[in-house]
């Protein structure tokens, strides 16, 4: 009895003694990241953890707009490898929406239309149309405006010249770790900081900015950061005004912040439904106009959707880019496989969610699956010919 007892006391103290270096070493993010996603059954953030952080409210718009169904609608049944795919993978919902219309809807794993799930890097999309509009509206001059006009932590050093568009296009120069599965990567610590403010403006530029891609959340976080600077809201309400409400969403969605009251965690984290998230990419493919009205500027959205870099064609402002059957494709797309893919010449909305992706396995920007939800959902439409 006294040797457990002994055993005992040492194990406390040997947990208090962990637990206090990581507050020394301010390392006490992890303690939150232990217990949310280890304490859940995950190894890195998964889709309904916005359930275990505090948020900010994106409201519904007053006048819902309910998306039309399909004359067709889901008379053609998904492709065998497409369910198979779902299956494996985890597919929480998938929709086709063809010439402004849902033609194809199906949900799983007790998901339904109305069911929320993290759009993880899919919001950065969504920060870069808040930059659009911001400049729309002469909030913020240009892509040109440097960054050390709202945080004069950069203007000093390779940072000095860093614009609001360095930081849309992933070209910040900033040293930044993008591992989402260290637990002591910075992307780590952005997700379940306390405080996010100052690990984002003690962030230091290790490059000359404007001139390479590099994938970095840092970068949309800063981003943010400067546009609430700018129209002097949150962007969560910033969003929901100049977005959310006029394209007519459905539901409330979540945008999850550091703490109570606090910065959104912008890199990501926005919860909402498929058929919410699409209305981006009805957004985008109607060139920034909804119901006739040019809520973000047309030239802007063509810019998004352009790579800026010869050697990066797969990254416009805020947007990932690619070509199928050399038509070409656009899309959101976050941690886990969360993808909104617009192919414009087909006038083809694609939505997925869900809990995994497939990896790369040829050296492409894109994941395996990115293509399988395009060729199955073609091979689909081909059906109903």
């Amino acid at each position: 009895m006294k040797k457990l007892k002994k055993f005992l006391v040492k194990l406390l103290i040997f947990i208090g003694a962990l637990i206090l270096s990581l507050y020394i070493f301010k390392k006490d993010y992890l303690l939150r990241a232990i217990r949310i996603t280890y304490f859940n059954g995950h190894s890195t953030a998964f889709l309904d953890d916005y359930q275990y952080f505090d948020n900010r409210i994106i409201q519904k718009s007053n006048q819902p707009q309910t998306w039309n169904l399909a004359k067709d609608y889901n008379l053609v049944k998904p492709t065998e490898r497409l369910e198979k795919l779902h299956e494996e993978i985890g597919t929480v919902a998938f929709l086709i929406i063809k010439n402004d219309s849902i033609w194809n809807e199906n949900y799983y794993d007790n998901y339904s239309k109305d069911t929320k799930s993290n759009s993880f890097s899919m919001a950065k999309s969504i920060v870069t149309a808040s930059l659009g509009k911001a400049i729309m509206e002469g909030k913020i001059k240009n892509l040109d405006t440097k960054v050390g006009d709202f945080f004069p932590e950069f203007k000093k050093g390779k940072s000095a010249q860093m614009t609001v568009g360095d930081l849309a296009s992933m070209s910040s120069g900033f040293e930044w770790d993008e591992a989402y599965y260290d637990p002591f990567s910075i992307t780590t610590q952005a997700y379940f900081d306390k405080n996010l403010t100052p690990v984002i403006l003690n962030l230091k530029g290790i490059e000359e900015p404007g001139k390479t891609y590099k994938y970095l959340s840092g970068n949309t976080q800063l981003l943010a950061m400067c546009i609430e600077k700018a129209v002097g809201k949150s962007l969560a309400d910033y969003v929901s005004e100049s977005f959310w409400k006029p394209m007519g969403a459905e539901s409330d969605a979540f945008w999850q912040t550091d703490k109570k009251d606090g910065m959104v965690k912008a890199f990501c984290c926005i919860a909402s439904n498929a058929r919410d998230f699409a209305r981006f990419g009805k957004l985008y493919l109607q060139h920034g106009k909804w119901n006739g009205q040019q809520i973000l500027d047309s030239a802007f959205v063509t810019k998004s959707v352009t790579p800026r870099f010869k050697n990066s064609p797969q990254y416009g402002y805020g947007w990932w880019l690619s070509t199928f059957n050399n038509k070409k494709v656009f899309y959101m797309r976050g941690h886990l496989g969360q993808y909104v893919i617009v192919v414009p010449e087909d006038n083809l909305i694609i939505v997925r969610l869900g809990n995994h992706d497939q990896p790369s396995t040829t050296g492409s920007p894109h994941s395996d699956d990115f293509y399988v939800y395009l060729e199955e959902t073609y091979k689909m439409l081909q059906q109903a010919k």
